[in-house]
């Protein structure tokens, strides 16, 4: 049987392995999804060694930049971004080959553009990490600047959370959370950004889907704002996972 799966740590927040399951019970596809809880990305190898009906991998944090160099490939939009969030496995004569691409992009923008006004103009990306280059690509995408939030100094323009004065706010009507705060199972934390300082004019976009309703979520609600999770953005993914797994590249 063939298999693919879900790499990551820890995993016990995500709807991937019941999604995939489903869809390969429902299209008559003789697969298995299965998560991968690797402690260091350096089990990696082994893991490929001792799987050998593995055929994709998704990815998820913490190892979205951290297994990039123990990849051959590289698509060209992963290379752009610098993080890797779908893997396909081939085995060839010299071995196993393995091609990292990155599919956030494409589940973000799909999801995000249809809540969009025109008045959303300018975002405000919470997080650093390697999901949040992915959004920042799909905000430019969109046509829509942004401008990271961080904790501390970076030096490179992004905004700390206590610099978010109520004039940056209403200046930058989109938000993005991109940090893993308020997932499952510490469902009562949430980014630490001025909630008070909200409108009707703001959309808060949480790529975190489990709970379904984040503090984030619920934070931006009570103030009025338009809010989603990032399930549909999870789905839109898993297709074009699909596809970069069996050669359909886009």
């Amino acid at each position: 049987m063939t298999e693919y799966g879900l790499l990551g740590y820890p995993l016990g927040h995500s709807f991937s392995r019941a999604y995939f399951n489903n869809k390969f019970a429902d299209d008559g596809i003789d697969a298995e999804y299965l998560n991968f809880e690797l402690t260091s990305i350096d089990e990696l190898p082994g893991l490929l060694e001792s799987r050998p009906n593995l055929r994709g991998l998704n990815v998820t944090i913490p190892y979205k930049q951290a297994i990039i160099p123990y990849l051959n490939e590289l698509s060209d939009e992963a290379r752009a971004i610098g993080a890797v969030n779908v893997v396909r496995i081939e085995h060839t004569e010299e071995g196993i080959h393995l091609k990292g691409f990155n599919s956030d992009v494409i589940g973000f923008t799909e999801s995000i553009r249809p809540l969009l006004q025109p008045h959303h103009r300018r975002a405000l990306v919470l997080g650093t990490g390697g999901a949040s280059k992915a959004i920042c690509r799909g905000l430019e995408r969109l046509g829509i600047e942004w401008r990271y939030v961080s904790r501390s100094p970076r030096g490179d323009g992004a905004l700390t959370y206590s610099s978010l004065t109520p004039a940056v706010m209403a200046d930058y009507t989109v938000i993005v959370n991109c940090t893993p705060l308020g997932m499952y199972p510490r469902i009562d934390g949430c980014p630490e950004i001025p909630y008070a300082a909200l409108s009707a004019r703001h959309l808060l976009y949480d790529l975190v889907y489990n709970p379904e309703i984040t503090q984030f979520m619920r934070q931006g609600r009570r103030f009025g704002a338009t809010v989603k999770n990032g399930l549909e953005m999870l789905h839109l993914q898993a297709l074009a996972s699909w596809d970069f797994w069996n050669g359909k590249e886009q």
